[in-house]
Formats: structure tokens, C-alpha cells, sequence
């Protein structure tokens, strides 16, 4: 729904957004240390002609990791703008971008595992932050335990090592210094088996999924998606004032039922806005439905 009322916009104000986007020629701090800037600059470019540069030195393990070494304290929201904040701080940039991931039930369908990504764009010259997110259910997100290699041989073909690289530890115990990351050679991953197995308490190596973007390719390509799902937002300039970021800001829902008149739970409008000022659009359903099935109506099918 947001990319293709994006793409409305975008057809309003493309004359004037392809010669004369604020944004053109541009550079934005990106702050990763995981190569993501493989993934996200192609779509600034193509979009926006934007450079997307990562600040020489960054770290964005002290805000937190999948591993656990080190806490994450904040909501994944507060974490991404935090991680755009100390790009922009080390680059001495106004204009800031950052990425967070994570897994875990998928929002509308509790049983299924999802990689739930959200990028967030800061632009401290307009004082403006957009953000997008994007669910997906491709994920390869695996675990397991083990006494020996031989045992993890139908994980394995899970996991889709070794095209997915793996974590290895000892079960039952946090070791900085037993914590083997980027595992990709089969031959290792039955040593560090073996050596996680001696050294748990319970005779156990736990396996899983490394889940950082420069060691899950089924990941990257999700970022991918969202990084030209933000670059097409940030292309539309709002109507009125021509701020970058017009773009989906709120859903209405009570499509009307087709036999009662009257409202449903599904959606009914897309609401656009501006990041900047409080403009604001009414837009119909992407799919162009204008009642709902009787049988989804809680008056003529409670």
C-alpha cells in the first residue's frame, strides 16, 4: 500500500522532484558495520542520486547485539535512531540513516516467524525523521543443540548452511571468549561443536543462525526492499510545501458492507502526510474496493 501511493505522488511532483530534489547530490551518513551500505546505497543512488557513506570507525555493536553480549536497551525504534544519531555525530553529517532488524512472531500471524526490519531516515536541516519497516516471511533464522556434528546434519540443510554463516557457543553459559561468530567452514563449525560441547555444563553446543546482514544473504535482500521503499518516499515532495518524505503517515478502516451501509474492520483509506507540516491526504484503497463482502460484516455475519 505505501509503495504504490508513493508512486501517485511521486507521478504529481516528478517534474519538478527529477532536477530540482533538495536531496540531489547529496551525501548521508550511514551507520553500519555490517556492510549495509551494500544493500541500501544502489536505491539512494537510482532514486534520490544520493551518496550513502558509513563513517570510518563506527560501531554500532555498543547499542546492543543479536548475541547478547551486549544488552539492547531500547525498543528497536529508539535503537535505529540512535544508531543514525552517532553516525551523524562521527561523520558531522545533518542528514542520517540506520537500519535495525529483528526476528520474532510475525505481527498478523503469531505462529510464523518474521524479520521485521525498519530503516529511519533523520534530516536535521528540515528537522524532519521518516521511517519505514517492512515484514517479511523469507527469514532463516535457525537454533539448535548438539553433542557432535553428526547431529546437526538435518539443521544444517535448515539453517541453509553454509551460504548462511552460524554462532556457536557453549549451552547453558555466556563465554566472550566461547562465542565463535561467522562460521561458514564445515570443517570448523565440528571443531567449535566439539570444543562448545567440553566446555557447557550440560555437555551441549548450541548453533544458530548468525543473523547480521553481511552473514544472512536472505536478509540483505529484505533491506534491499525496504532501502528503495524509503528512497521512493523520499523522492515524493510534499504538495504543499514541498518537503521530502510524502508518504502512507495513518490507515482508516470501516470500509463500508455492501449490503448494510455499515462499517467493517477493513481498511477504508490510506491517509498521506508530510514529515514537516501537517498536510494531509485521503486516498482510497490501493485495490480500488469500495464495500466489503457482506461476510465480513459484523452486522450481517456476526
Amino acid at each position: 500500500m505505501q509503495q504504490a501511493g508513493s508512486a501517485r505522488s511521486e507521478k504529481r511532483n516528478a517534474a519538478g522532484s527529477r532536477t530540482t530534489h533538495p536531496y540531489v547530490g547529496r551525501s548521508v551518513s550511514l551507520a553500519t558495520k555490517h556492510g549495509k551500505e551494500e544493500q541500501i546505497a544502489p536505491a539512494f543512488s537510482q532514486r534520490l542520486q544520493m551518496r550513502v557513506e558509513v563513517p570510518v570507525g563506527i560501531d554500532t555493536d555498543v547499542l546492543g547485539t543479536f548475541t547478547g553480549e551486549i544488552s539492547r536497551t531500547g525498543s528497536p525504534t529508539e535503537t535505529a535512531y540512535a544508531k543514525a544519531r552517532l553516525g551523524m555525530q562521527l561523520s558531522g553529517s545533518p542528514l542520517g540513516l540506520a537500519n535495525e532488524g529483528s526476528f520474532g512472531p510475525h505481527p498478523a500471524l503469531p505462529l510464523l516467524l518474521a524479520d521485521t526490519e525498519l530503516m529511519v531516515f533523520i534530516d536535521d536541516e528540515r528537522g524532519i525523521q521518516v521511517q519505514e519497516m517492512l515484514v517479511s516471511e523469507d527469514v532463516v533464522a535457525a537454533q539448535c543443540t548438539a553433542r557432535t556434528f553428526a547431529a546437526v546434519e538435518t539443521f544444517l540443510a535448515r539453517a541453509r548452511f553454509p551460504s548462511h554463516a552460524l554462532i556457536v557457543r557453549p549451552e547453558g553459559v555466556l563465554q566472550p571468549d566461547l562465542l565463535f561468530k561467522a562460521v561458514i567452514d564445515p570443517q570448523r563449525l565440528q571443531e567449535l561443536i566439539t570444543l562448545c560441547a567440553a566446555a557447557s555444563p550440560v555437555g551441549l553446543a548450541h548453533i544458530e543462525s548468525d543473523l547480521r546482514a553481511h552473514m544472512n544473504p536472505t536478509r540483505r535482500r529484505v533491506l534491499s526492499q525496504l532501502a528503495e521503499q524509503l528512497a521512493q518516499r523520499l523522492a515524493c515532495l510534499c504538495p504543499h510545501c514541498a518537503t521530502p518524505g510524502w508518504g502512507v503517515v495513518d490507515h482508516e478502516l470501516g470500509l463500508p458492507c455492501g449490503w448494510c451501509g455499515q462499517p467493517t474492520e477493513l481498511l477504508r483509506a490510506v491517509i498521506f502526510g508530510c514529515p514537516a507540516c501537517s498536510y494531509r491526504e485521503h486516498h482510497g484503497r490501493p485495490d480500488g474496493l469500495q464495500h466489503a463482502d457482506a461476510g465480513q460484516c459484523p452486522f450481517c455475519n456476526p
